[in-house]
């Protein structure tokens, strides 16, 4: 089984709530996720402990560059975001890397299932 982990506990109420149902990932993951797959969404730090919130479908996986996002992208991966700008600013802050519109990102939304 799969998992797509958030490290932020800032993310669990957004995820309990369905209002985050995209996660955008630095690269290109399409060879590990696929759409139809069914994932764990959990939340917890990369080598510690996590907590399971509930299983997903990926209900589409995209490749594309940062200055290719769609508005709808960016505001399913974060309510408050608006801009690719902030896109970039996140994803810096989560990897550490210097980010750019040109970088190719993994789009990946996904929707509950409940059990």
């Amino acid at each position: 089984m799969f998992a797509l982990n958030f490290y932020s506990d800032l993310y669990g109420d957004v995820l309990r709530n369905n209002r985050k149902t995209v996660t955008i990932r630095l690269g290109d993951k399409s060879d590990k996720y696929m759409t139809g797959m069914v994932v764990w969404v959990t939340v917890g730090p990369r080598f510690g402990r996590r907590q399971k919130l509930y299983s997903a479908i990926l209900d589409r996986v995209e490749v594309k560059k940062i200055s290719e996002l769609s508005p709808r992208d960016i505001e399913r991966e974060n309510p408050e975001m608006r801009t690719t700008d902030e896109v970039i600013e996140m994803l810096s802050r989560i990897y550490g890397d210097l980010i750019t519109p040109e970088h190719r990102v993994t789009v990946i939304y996904f929707s509950r299932v409940d059990d």
